[in-house]
């Protein structure tokens, strides 16, 4: 029987993370270190960078994901361990797991098998605290939005039109619709209230589009946290909220540096989801792998629909990265899921159902041209795949201009990997890569929503009551229109439904609701029934997750 994640995790030989500093350039002053194996990069040595030239930016994604499993986070590390196998200076970028996941039903975020980040538990828990602080940060302003209706001060905010909730780092259906401030006139003004989970925080977002401290506290106080009666909008700077957060945050936003199980670079930091926010890495921790490596593989979460479209038109766009070369990761088991295969028959060869899967993947492949920048496909193997079916998976690649390559780097590490990382780099060299976003910034809000959506998704169109349009118009005149666009859409489908698998067609994309994120510099589109505070499952990963005699964590994966 293989041995699980965790086993593996455990069996580990780390190093000091001075050593793994070393390797990048980065004097053991520089690191802040939590312990021997977790370290912060300083900002007094991320400066002395500014006039380095940067390495080449690799970008991982996936097809839509299925419950069969794809693996983007696994094939990032295995990718950013065979770049350093065949010769490179290379690291990679990868968002910080959130712990509703761990504990709900997608688990954590650290790799698998031998392409892993260590150590593994540390990264999946509390890590470094950064997403404590950003959470704290959030709820002062929350606390410090209530203590401004509380004491009638100026500019008068309507509590009937607050919009900043409030956040938690955990699955929690029960706090997405509360009334707070119940209990009489000493605890305020009862009013509709809400929670988020915290990496659906604007809070977040900044953190992680900031360049350096004065940037995000510039932007934490751009944040809108309501409007006056008469509909003029409140700014976290006339609370004077803005000092105070970026207190909280001025040790989180320094990037972490951590490595693999073969003992290579890894930044991990920022954490967003995809779904429902923005979904890569911070901007400091990729531009700072990028001054001190010849190479840097990042990931954008989900699917190419979601993380891959959000990286180019909102990250690449506010921090001027142009990536050189993009990997989308298959399996044949999600593949013949998208073609219509139960999960429990998966293990069966079906030649047929990778074919009509191919439909998603050939749609994403599709997609990634729009943006100008050379893609190949990973297909990360499981037992049970077949040689015939890897051939149909080639095969599809190859009419979309594209290389596949088998990967085996779960259980080989980088040496199942290797001869992807040999593309890759041949692809980042080639200047091919000639970056071109979606949608033009003077492009009118709701026309960038709907072209996301019928060149993404494929969709017809999109679908607003008048409530909704109105708010478009509203923004627009507010000075908000030149904002991209961040779609609030499932993962497990092109469209807004999670049971219209593969390649959908002939629908409408329906948009409830608009959410202005001003510090983030842009505006949330929520579509279908996406929550911003997901719930948890049926069976939770926490009923199994504990400690045995030895003190030790089970369970978590």
């Amino acid at each position: 029987m293989p041995k699980s994640d965790i086993e593996i995790a455990r069996e580990a030989k780390m190093k000091p993370i001075a050593e793994i500093g070393r390797k990048l350039g980065i004097p053991e002053k520089s690191l802040n270190l939590y312990g021997p194996y977790k370290a912060k990069v300083s900002f007094d040595f991320i400066k002395t960078l500014e006039k380095k030239p940067d390495g080449k930016l690799i970008l991982v994604t996936a097809i839509t994901p299925t419950p069969a499993g794809e693996g983007k986070t696994t094939t990032t590390v295995g990718l950013g361990d065979a770049l350093n196998r065949i010769g490179k200076k290379a690291a990679f970028c990868l968002r910080e797991p959130s712990l509703g996941p761990c504990f709900g039903v997608k688990g954590g975020a650290a790799g698998g098998g031998y392409s892993q980040v260590v150590p593994m538990e540390d990264i999946n828990l509390h890590f470094t605290g950064d997403l404590h602080a950003v959470g704290t940060a959030h709820n002062l302003l929350s606390a410090l939005v209530d203590n401004h209706i509380y004491w009638g001060n100026a500019p008068a905010l309507d509590s009937r039109r607050v919009a900043w909730r409030r956040v938690v780092d955990m699955n929690d259906r029960a706090l997405r619709q509360i009334v707070s401030s119940l209990g009489g006139v000493a605890n305020g003004f009862a009013r509709e209230d809400g929670f988020d989970i915290t990496v659906a925080s604007e809070v977040m977002a900044i953190f992680c589009l900031s360049r350096n401290l004065e940037d995000l506290t510039g932007r934490l106080g751009k944040i809108v946290v309501g409007y006056t009666r008469d509909r003029k909008p409140v700014e976290a700077a006339a609370l004077k909220a803005a000092g105070p957060m970026s207190v909280l945050l001025k040790d989180a936003i320094a990037p972490n540096l951590v490595q693999t199980l073969e003992n290579n670079p890894a930044f991990i930091h920022g954490g967003p989801f995809a779904n429902i926010a923005h979904g890569c890495n911070s901007v400091i921790a990729t531009k700072t792998a990028l001054k001190l490596c010849d190479y840097v593989v990042t990931e954008a979460g989900f699917g190419a629909d979601l993380g891959a479209e959000k990286f180019f038109d909102i990250k690449c766009r506010k921090a001027g990265l142009k990536p050189s070369a993009v990997v989308i990761v298959a399996t044949v088991r999600a593949l013949k899921m998208h073609g219509g295969i139960k999960k429990e028959d998966l293990g069966k060869e079906n030649i047929a159902a990778v074919n009509k899967g191919s439909e998603n993947l050939t749609q994403h492949l599709n997609n990634l041209k729009m943006f100008g920048v050379p893609a190949v496909v990973a297909i990360n193997r499981f037992g049970t795949d077949t040689v015939a079916e890897i051939d149909a998976i080639k095969a599809a690649a190859k009419k979309e201009g594209a290389e596949a390559f088998l990967c085996t780097h779960w259980a080989d590490g980088s040496a199942g990997i290797e001869a992807l990382a040999k593309h890759v780099v041949k692809l980042a060299d080639s200047g091919k890569a000639k970056l071109k976003f979606l949608y033009p910034d003077d492009m009118p809000l709701i026309d960038k929503v709907r072209t996301i959506a019928q060149k993404i998704y494929r969709a017809d169109d999109i679908s607003c009551d008048g409530a909704i349009l109105k708010q478009f118009d509203d923004l627009q005149a507010t000075g908000y229109g030149h904002f991209p666009v961040c779609m609030a859409k499932t993962q497990y489908s092109f469209s807004h439904d999670p049971e219209l698998k593969c390649a959908p067609k002939g629908y409408k994309v329906p948009v409830r609701e608009l959410r202005v994120s001003a510090g983030a510099e842009f505006i949330v589109a929520i579509t279908g029934a996406i929550m911003t505070m997901p719930g948890l499952p049926r069976v939770p990963a926490a009923n199994s997750i504990h400690l045995n005699k030895q003190g030790q964590i089970e369970g978590l994966f």
